[in-house]
C-alpha cells in the first residue's frame, strides 16, 4: 500500500524503495516508470549489491523490465503494473501489509511530509518501526559536497558535509562546520554557498527552462543511500549517512541527523553534533516551517478514510 501513501495517481511519486535479506540485496522501487525511477532501476540493476530488483508503476513497467533485464548484471528484474499486482512486487521486499520488517526508504516529494504520512500509516497497521523508516535527503549532500569542493579544488569523492534538519528550502541546513576535510569560507561566501545547496533543486528546473527538475542526480543519491543499507546488510560496519527520520533531537517529531546503520535498522542516531552560531539560527529559522509540512503529512493520513 506504500504507493497510496504518496499523492494521487503517482503524480508527484519520485520512486520509493524497500530493500530486505541478508548478503543479496533484494530491492523493489515503487515508481520505476518515471524520471527518476528509470535511472534508480539502471543504477540498482547494475550494482553487484542486488540479486533481484522487481519493479512497479501504474504505467509502463513491462517496457521498463524488458530493457533492463538485456543488461548483463546479476541482479534478477521482474516487472509490476497497477495495484492488483503490488502485493506480489513486495514479496520478500516491504510495506506494512506485505513484508513490514523491510527497511523503507522514502525518496518521494515532499520528503518533509511523506515520512510523516508513512509512518502514521504503519502505526495503523500496527507495525511500525521507526528504526526502519528513512527519509532519503542524500541528494541534498551529494549536492554539498559538489559545490564546496568546486569551490576549494578539491575531489568531490572525498568531500563529506553533513546536512540535517529536512529536504525543502530552508529545512536543508548544511553543517560547513562539520564538512571533512575541514573547510572555512568567509562569511559572505558561506551564505552564499548555503543559499545555492538549499535552492539547488530550482537550479536544476531554471537550467532545464521548466522542462523538468532534478532526475538524474536525484537518482544516483537514491542508489547511494540504498547502497548503504546493502552494504550494512553484508556485514560492513561503521556507515554512516543522513536521513530524515523520527527523532529527539529538537522540538521537530522528525528531523535529518547523522545516523549509524545496522544490519537490520538504523543503530544509532549520532545528533546534531556542535554547530555555529550560524548553523544554529538556521535550525531556529527550520523548525517552524518543519512543523507545518509534518502536521501536513498526519492530517493527509488522518483524512484518509
Amino acid at each position: 500500500m506504500l504507493c497510496a501513501l504518496t499523492w494521487p495517481a503517482g503524480a508527484a511519486l519520485h520512486s520509493t524503495f524497500s530493500t530486505s535479506a541478508q548478503n543479496n540485496a533484494k530491492v523493489a522501487v515503487l515508481g520505476a516508470s518515471g524520471d527518476i525511477g528509470q535511472p534508480i532501476s539502471l543504477l540498482l540493476k547494475n550494482s553487484p549489491l542486488v540479486s533481484r530488483l522487481t519493479i512497479y508503476d501504474i504505467v509502463h513497467p513491462p517496457g521498463v523490465t524488458a530493457d533492463l533485464s538485456h543488461i548483463v548484471t546479476r541482479a534478477n528484474v521482474k516487472g509490476y503494473l497497477g495495484p492488483e499486482q503490488l502485493p506480489d512486487c513486495l514479496k520478500g521486499s516491504a510495506c506494512a501489509q506485505h513484508c513490514p520488517e523491510a527497511m523503507i526508504c522514502i525518496i518521494a516529494n515532499l520528503v518533509n511530509s511523506t515520512i510523516p504520512i508513512t509512518a502514521e500509516v504503519f502505526k495503523k497497521h500496527a507495525v511500525y518501526n521507526p528504526n526502519k523508516i528513512f527519509g532519503v535527503t542524500t541528494l541534498d549532500i551529494v549536492r554539498a559536497n559538489t559545490f564546496v569542493a568546486e569551490l576549494k579544488g578539491l575531489d568531490p569523492a572525498r568531500v563529506n558535509v553533513p546536512i540535517i534538519g529536512g529536504h525543502a528550502g530552508k529545512t536543508i541546513i548544511p553543517l560547513i562546520s562539520q564538512c571533512t576535510p575541514k573547510v572555512d569560507f568567509p562569511q559572505d561566501q558561506l551564505a552564499a554557498l548555503t543559499g545555492r545547496i538549499q535552492e539547488a533543486g530550482t537550479e536544476v528546473v531554471k537550467a532545464k527552462a521548466g522542462a523538468g527538475s532534478a532526475t538524474l542526480s536525484k537518482a544516483y543519491a537514491g542508489a547511494c543511500f540504498v547502497f548503504s543499507l546493502a552494504d550494512v546488510m553484508n556485514g560492513k560496519e561503521g556507515v554512516v549517512e543522513c536521513s530524515f527520520i523520527q527523532s529527539k533531537e529538537t522540538e521537530c517529531t522528525y528531523f535529518s541527523t547523522l545516523l549509524l546503520l545496522g544490519e537490520k535498522s538504523l543503530k544509532k542516531n549520532l545528533s546534531i553534533g556542535k554547530v555555529t552560531p550560524f548553523e544554529e539560527k538556521m535550525i531556529t529559522e527550520a523548525i517552524p516551517e518543519l512543523k507545518a509540512s509534518i502536521k501536513k503529512g498526519e492530517d493527509f493520513v488522518k483524512s484518509m478514510k
